[in-house]
């Protein structure tokens, strides 16, 4: 649990994949209020704080990095990650379709993985079987046997977004997924890389980090 959770045989995938360009968009921008205030992105787990272990395994599997922040002074916080670009939220307010609005509109990927900044455990195998998964589609989202869905745990096809904001105002995940052909990935599948779905490992609370960090021990 504490290696770092893209370094199995994920360089190897990387290898043999197709030549499309590869963006990773980190949301980073909320207002933390579910955290007590306290900015997720900065917790650690394992010795890494969450933003790192996201960079990490993200660098493994994509050509580029973006972290959206949410504005000028919080993007100066995320200064010291070589070779990651910084973008601030175009539209403050709007939740995560607006950081993944910022992001879409810096980034030169074909495809582009989109994730939360408080999940530390995102996989390198499960992001790479995503890719795979949306070939053919705007879209490749994990969905649970209930029917809810993983969007900011998903594959979007960067062309597919760029016409869906041109289109309308989406400005909630229900309606960014409405105007998109989206490849539902049963969770159950992902256990074959990921056999406890810890990838999908959310952290809202300090409560929810204390579980983990319980669950998992530093060694």
């Amino acid at each position: 649990m504490c290696s770092s959770p893209g370094s199995s045989g994920s360089g190897k995938l990387r290898e043999i994949r197709d030549f499309s360009m590869r963006s990773g968009i980190i949301l980073a921008g909320g207002e933390a209020r579910r955290a007590g205030g306290k900015e997720k992105y900065f917790f650690n787990h394992c010795g890494e704080t969450f933003i790192s272990r996201l960079v990490s395994t993200l660098n493994e599997i994509v050509d580029e990095v973006i972290i959206v922040a949410r504005d000028n002074d919080q993007c100066r916080r995320f200064s010291g990650f070589a070779g990651v670009r910084v973008v601030p939220d175009l539209h403050q307010g709007r939740g995560p379709v607006g950081g993944i609005h910022a992001g879409v509109c810096k980034a030169e990927g074909d495809l582009i993985f989109a994730v939360a900044c408080d999940m530390p455990c995102v996989s390198g195998a499960v992001i790479e079987y995503l890719f795979r998964a949306a070939e053919g589609f705007d879209a490749a989202i994990p969905r649970w046997e209930n029917g809810m869905t993983e969007p900011l745990h998903a594959v979007y096809r960067r062309q597919a977004l760029v016409e869906r904001f041109d289109g309308a105002e989406a400005w909630s995940m229900r309606d960014l997924m409405a105007g998109l052909a989206v490849h539902y990935v049963d969770c159950s599948l992902l256990r074959q890389y990921d056999p406890d779905l810890l990838t999908f490992t959310n952290i809202n609370h300090a409560d929810d980090l204390a579980r983990l960090r319980a669950a998992f021990p530093e060694e």
